[in-house]
Parts: C-alpha cells; sequence; structure tokens
C-alpha cells in the first residue's frame, strides 16, 4: 500500500514541478494538442460511422425483427466506440511521445538536473533520427501488446455483470501500466534501457506503477485533460524512473531504493 500512495506521489510531484517551471509546461503542451486535434476527429468519425461499420460487418442480423436487431447493433456500436476509446486512451501518450520527443526529451533533462545532486542528467549519447527511431518501434510493440489486452477485455465486455463492473476496473489499470512504460521510456531510454528491461523494472514494482498509472488513465478519460497532464506525467515520471533505477535525488530520496533493480543489476543494454 505504501508504493500506491508513492506511485500518486509522484505523479503529484511532476505536476508541481511544471507549476514551477512555466516555459518547460507550455512547450510540453503544444505535442499533447496536436494529438488531441487527431484522435478527436478519429473519434468523432467513429461516433458518426461506426453504427454503418457495425451494420456491415453483421449481415446475418438483416434478416431480425425488431427490436432485436436494433438492441444487438445499437450494443455492438457502444462497445465498437468503448473500445475505440480505450484504444485512444492507451495510444495517446504513445503518439503524443513520438510527436513530442524533442520536448519531452528536454523537459525530462532538466527534471534530471534539476534534481540531481550533480546537476547533471543522463545522455544516451544517439543522434535524434536514433532516439526517434528506438521510440516509435519499441511505442509500436507497447500499442500491440495493448491492443491485445483490448481485444480481450471487448470480448470479456459481454459476461453479464462481470463485463459492466470488473472488466472496466481492469481495463483502467492495464491501461495506467502502459501509459506508465511509455512515460518512463523518456527517461530510461536516455539511460539506454531496452524495451525488454524497462517492462521487468516496471513489473519489480508494479503497485508503484498502478498508484501512479490508474489515476492518470482515469483523468485521461476525461476530454483536454490529457492534454494539460502530460507534461507533469513526464516530469513525474522521470522522477519515478530515478528511483526505480536507484539513483539519488538532492533531496536524499532513491538511493538504494531498489537494490534488486537499479543500474549494477539491470545492465541497460546497447540499441
Amino acid at each position: 500500500m505504501r508504493d500506491l500512495g508513492a506511485g500518486f506521489g509522484y505523479l503529484l510531484k511532476g505536476q508541481r514541478w511544471v507549476a514551477r517551471h512555466g516555459k518547460q509546461y507550455g512547450f510540453g503542451l503544444v505535442p499533447g494538442l496536436i494529438t488531441l486535434v487527431l484522435y478527436a476527429a478519429a473519434l468523432v468519425a467513429l461516433a458518426l460511422w461506426g453504427q454503418d461499420f457495425v451494420s456491415w460487418s453483421t449481415p446475418f442480423a438483416d434478416d431480425w425483427s425488431s427490436p432485436w436487431q436494433g438492441l444487438f447493433r445499437g450494443l455492438l456500436t457502444a462497445v465498437l466506440f468503448a473500445l475505440g476509446l480505450l484504444l485512444s486512451v492507451v495510444t495517446f501518450t504513445a503518439v503524443t511521445l513520438l510527436i513530442g520527443q524533442p520536448f519531452y526529451e528536454n523537459l525530462s533533462e532538466k527534471v534530471d538536473r534539476d534534481v540531481s545532486p550533480d546537476g547533471t542528467a543522463p545522455e544516451s549519447g544517439l543522434p535524434l533520427w536514433r532516439e526517434l527511431w528506438i521510440s516509435g518501434r519499441d511505442s509500436l510493440r507497447i500499442v500491440l501488446r495493448a491492443a491485445v489486452w483490448g481485444v480481450l477485455l471487448f470480448a470479456l465486455g459481454f459476461i453479464p455483470v462481470v463485463g459492466q463492473t470488473a472488466v472496466p476496473v481492469i481495463g483502467i489499470v492495464v491501461t495506467g501500466f502502459f501509459l506508465t512504460e511509455e512515460l518512463t521510456a523518456v527517461a530510461l531510454q536516455r539511460r539506454r534501457v531496452e524495451l525488454r528491461d524497462r517492462l521487468t523494472l516496471l513489473r519489480s514494482r508494479k503497485t508503484l506503477i498502478w498508484g501512479f498509472g490508474t489515476p492518470l488513465a482515469a483523468a485521461f478519460l476525461v476530454p483536454f485533460v490529457a492534454v494539460f497532464l502530460m507534461p507533469g506525467a513526464v516530469a513525474g515520471a522521470t522522477l519515478m524512473a530515478r528511483e526505480l533505477m536507484g539513483e539519488e535525488t538532492e533531496d536524499g530520496q532513491g538511493k538504494g531504493s531498489l537494490p534488486s533493480a537499479g543500474p549494477g543489476n539491470l545492465s541497460p543494454s546497447g540499441v
């Protein structure tokens, strides 16, 4: 339970950090606004033509009598839109981070320098095009993993009672984990920690990750909120990444907090 509170604490610390650094916050809003416009257009299209798609994909229901045909297709349309909304929440961070890679790299580096005892930040030493390639490749892998979960939860949603109660909660928790992976990747990629090692690192502190990601995923369901929380989420994820890697901050926190997953035991591999 302590880790749940600590994870949520990092989310708040990140928002406080960007509140104190208004210029960084302003720059961090730009990628989110671009992504929001793209996703809003996609969701509007799904709302307008989702029912037509469901009708086209269920020709076996053409001869069903009223009201069963309308109820069946209406339910499928609602579930389709819910799935689209879930996937948009999961992929919003990945797409925003990809579009805003230079913005968020800069923000994350400034957070590292601000809290590091020696005022330095880890650097990958890779050219920008290489970092973009790695970020895009890893984001695609995470999106595919999230899509598998999305399809599974979509299917479980048809189970009476469970599908309307437990499944949405599980969906938020799963979404929170993937959101946190994408956000911590900004800081961890600069430390040359590859995707497989990042996932191992996050799974070693699941309650910490859930404490950070679950409320963030729930907040991202509210329109426009994701745009304004993204800069602070990146800052908070950078602070949390320091703890996960066992790095000390200027307030003395972080060092030795995770002996089993620190830099000495999780050798970042080259890319």
